[in-house]
């Protein structure tokens, strides 16, 4: 099953789960939404509350979480006054909440006060946590019902499945924040799906788009992180440098929209200008463009049905010149390949290669490996993993802990 694409639900009830009707109600007043962010102190977050301090008229912060960035989220917390604030690493919650002592704030800590976030009663959740990590709590937010703005890729590439099925049974919605996704979001014709022969996602290729193996076989994790278009944190721009950010896209779009996994493409386009293209089957391609800046995304995910003003720079197609495009080469960045082959597995595949990535991508940027070891690493731990399905959020958190202890032992 795909999650559906219509963000915008007619619910009536008070309690913490909403119950759908086929009843036509008036849209809320677009300029009274309250935010929830899970992870407001990384990079997603913070264009998030850029965005939410552009347009205080129409947005309010019910709660933030971080992860280990104390002193950042107390200080987004005074400034945005939300009613909560949790740190997910319970060493700093004496810090918390001493730096938010007199403002009313209720501060917090833990893995499960992060959880009980998610489910706070909001217009919108904002997932923004990176990695496996960010799974329970966006489940939090969908078990209650919530329209969840998901930044978070890796919630659906290790857990499509199960998500799908929770978003059915809740009544709870998804707008995708990834650029190329939320591009998709924007051009496709849900009530017409039959219309889409196919849809390509965008990568700039990464810092090492035009660099040979021996060149990366010597890179440093300060050069991979150096993403040439886009302010990202660690993580993804080392994803980005393997192409396996890519990889892990297609699996997430796989799950968004109703489209064979034979239909979803790569195309490297280094000026990250085009997010996503949509081929429709009279021949027609419609592409959405803009500037590569994350707020052009968000401030969509958090407005939908609406759109509102962003402070980023407009396209001037004159300026720019030329766009350009190529096949994306799996021979030099292997991990796409992978990421294709897991999707097609199915079953516990997508799961384990997140998992061995996630592990993979920490220990080079510890320098224990080097940037080609990426994908070796994600290789042998899928041939020696055994490929099972998946039916509950406790299986895939099983399969994810045991794929995390198998990338950790390959050498």
């Amino acid at each position: 099953m795909n999650i559906s694409l219509n963000p915008v639900r007619a619910k009536r009830g008070t309690g913490s789960r909403a119950i759908e009707t086929d009843a036509v109600l008036p849209l809320r007043d677009p300029r009274d939404k309250a935010i929830t962010i899970l992870g407001s102190t990384g990079s997603i977050g913070g264009n998030t509350l850029d965005i939410i301090a552009a347009h205080p008229q129409r947005f309010s912060v019910t709660a933030l979480t971080a992860g280990d960035n104390v002193y950042l989220l107390a200080e987004q917390a005074r400034r945005f006054k939300p009613k909560r604030a949790v740190i997910a690493n319970e060493a700093h919650y004496d810090a918390l909440k001493a730096a938010l002592a007199g403002t009313g704030i209720e501060a917090a800590a833990g893995e499960a006060a992060v959880c009980e976030a998610a489910a706070m009663r909001s217009d919108i959740v904002m997932s923004a946590m990176v990695g496996a990590a960010g799974l329970k709590p966006t489940l939090a937010a969908i078990r209650n019902g919530a329209t969840v703005a998901l930044a978070n890729k890796e919630c659906l590439v290790s857990a499509g499945a199960v998500m799908n099925r929770e978003v059915e049974r809740h009544g709870a919605a998804l707008i995708p924040v990834d650029s190329e996704h939320n591009g998709i979001f924007q051009l496709f014709d849900a009530a017409h799906p039959e219309r889409v022969a196919g849809m390509t996602l965008t990568a700039s290729g990464g810092p090492f788009r035009t660099w040979t193996k021996e060149q990366m076989r010597k890179a440093p994790p300060e050069q991979a992180i150096r993403h040439p278009n886009w302010n990202m944190g660690a993580k993804i721009s080392v994803d980005s440098a393997t192409l396996m950010n890519k990889g892990l896209e297609l699996i997430e779009a796989f799950y968004l929209f109703p489209l064979k996994a034979s239909q979803l493409k790569v195309l490297i386009h280094p000026q990250s200008i085009i997010h996503a293209l949509v081929q429709l089957v009279d021949g027609s391609t419609l592409a959405q463009m803009s500037a590569p800046d994350m707020r052009v995304p968000i401030a969509c995910a958090l407005a939908w049905p609406e759109r509102i003003e962003t402070p980023v720079q407009r396209l001037n197609l004159a300026d720019i010149g030329t766009l350009e495009f190529s096949a994306p080469d799996e021979s030099r960045f292997p991990a796409l390949r992978l990421a294709r082959e897991a999707l097609e597995a199915g079953g516990s595949a997508p799961t384990v290669l997140n998992a061995a990535n996630e592990i993979a991508v920490r220990r080079f940027l510890n320098k224990d490996i080097g940037f080609l070891d990426i994908a070796g690493i994600v290789e042998r731990t899928l041939e020696k993993s055994d490929n099972v399905n998946l039916e509950t959020v406790e299986d895939v958190l099983e399969c994810d802990k045991e794929a995390r202890r198998m990338a950790e032992a390959v050498n």
